[in-house]
């Protein structure tokens, strides 16, 4: 079956057959460095120097850093998102997790000439809109949020490893939980077009959606 991934912050029409473990070997744009690069917190100078040195190391395949470089992001993530979800406080949560996903997923693609910060920032805005687009905030898609290079994001399809990475994690979910969040998160179906699908009410598929991205966090972040 053939998977929309652009609601995980991934190019669209990656295909998921397969399994195995992340892209080392990913194709990457030629992103350009804004000339202001937009920061997680104003303090973001002492985050990117003590984050980047652990991205790199976890790049290179050290689990402890990553899961430490996972622990910090999440911290800024949560505090960045928040300030941009005051209307929307019950999304923040299941946002911040699909964002962590989304940067697991894609971390093949980061190139190391690049503050990690940013490359985080910019993706962590790619789910914000997205999430204002399915909200139908139309308005709030104008909206400046922040300076941030979309370049910053991969242009093109990770390699197959990607979706390979995310078919592992999704065969850890209870099948009732997979559906849901193959059905919102990837075929991009409202939560009450997932109910009609499934027969599950509506309510019931939100459930199932958070508690399905917060094990996929878990299972990120090694827990």
């Amino acid at each position: 079956m053939g998977w929309r991934m652009s609601s995980l912050g991934l190019a669209p029409e990656l295909s998921l057959g397969g399994f195995g473990r992340s892209p080392q070997n990913a194709v990457r744009a030629t992103p350009r460095v804004p000339a202001r690069s937009a920061a997680l917190s104003p303090s973001h100078d002492d985050f990117e120097q003590q984050l980047k040195p652990l991205w790199l190391r976890a790049q290179a395949g050290d689990e402890a850093a990553y899961r430490e470089a996972l622990r910090r992001i999440v911290v800024r993530l949560r505090s960045y998102l928040r300030r941009r979800m005051q209307s929307l406080p019950d999304d923040l949560e299941d946002l911040v997790q699909e964002t962590l996903l989304a940067l697991h997923l894609q971390r093949g693609t980061y190139d190391a000439s690049l503050p990690v910060s940013a490359w985080v920032l910019a993706i962590a805005r790619h789910k914000l809109v997205d999430l204002w687009r399915r909200r139908g905030r139309q308005e709030a898609l104008h909206d400046p949020i922040d300076d941030v290079d979309e370049g910053l994001l991969s242009q093109s399809q990770p390699e197959a490893g990607s979706a390979r990475d995310l078919g592992i994690l999704l065969a850890e979910l209870p099948q009732a939980q997979r559906d849901a969040i193959v059905l919102t998160k990837i075929e991009g179906l409202s939560v009450a077009e997932a109910s009609a699908r499934t027969g599950a009410s509506e309510s019931a598929i939100k459930v199932q959606v958070h508690r399905g991205l917060k094990k996929l966090a878990a299972l990120v972040q090694g827990a």
